[in-house]
């Protein structure tokens, strides 16, 4: 990924358990950029249709609070998940509504991973993901929404946040070697969680084809969005 271009400013949002994305997004980041993190508060569940409401209405709420003062210059939502449940309608509404909440443009984490794979023209995709079988078919229609189709996918399954947590960057590229394949056109990674930025490059060298991950997708679409001067 390209990094020619100034610094920015980013307001991002996770999950209160999320531990990986603040740093790994800074790092895909062009250099001097700064990350701004405001996590929004969850159970120790994962996120469902029916806990997503009050999730996404307390993440407006502290978009507001927070990113509305001027001192960053786009909000980066990084909740993968809710974007999938939300369905792609939803994650637009969302999008539209974070910036009537804060004058601000909004990149969310499910639409980058969409626009990603269009800019590779990649119609049949290998995914690894740690989510239940639920939101993973929540995932291959926002992809299908999208003009992507799903040849294989595989997931950790993780039952909790705790669970998710412990998933180390080893062990996802040793579940993308085992997923991906010659009739795929590109890998993606998705949930802001996994830690995907020591293996990335690796994993795209070794399959050559494209791959992506949650948090890569999303640095490329901020990188992309025009802000006020």
């Amino acid at each position: 990924m390209s990094t020619d271009r100034s610094p920015l400013k980013v307001g991002l949002m996770v999950p209160a358990n999320n531990t990986t994305m603040e740093i790994e997004l800074a790092a895909w980041l062009p250099q001097g950029s700064t990350v701004t993190t405001v996590k929004i508060p969850r159970g120790q569940g994962l996120l469902t249709k029916e806990t997503i409401p009050a999730y996404r209405d307390s993440a407006i709420t502290l978009a507001r609070q927070h990113f509305a003062n001027g001192e960053v210059e786009l909000i980066a939502y990084g909740c993968t998940a809710a974007g999938f449940i939300l369905g792609p309608a939803g994650d637009a509404e969302l999008q539209t509504m974070l910036t009537e909440a804060t004058g601000l443009p909004v990149v969310t984490t499910a639409r980058a991973m969409v626009s990603a794979l269009q800019h590779e023209r990649a119609k049949r995709i290998a995914v690894v993901t740690p989510y239940s079988d639920a939101v993973n078919k929540q995932l291959e229609a926002f992809l299908a929404d999208g003009g992507i189709g799903v040849v294989r996918m595989d997931t950790f399954r993780a039952p909790d946040v705790i669970a998710l947590g412990r998933i180390t960057a080893d062990q996802v590229r040793d579940l993308a070697r085992a997923t991906m394949g010659p009739d795929c056109d590109a890998l993606f990674i998705g949930c802001s969680q996994l830690p995907t930025h020591k293996i990335l490059a690796g994993l795209q060298s070794e399959f050559g084809r494209p791959a992506w991950s949650s948090i890569c997708a999303t640095a490329w679409d901020a990188k992309r969005l025009p802000v006020a001067a």
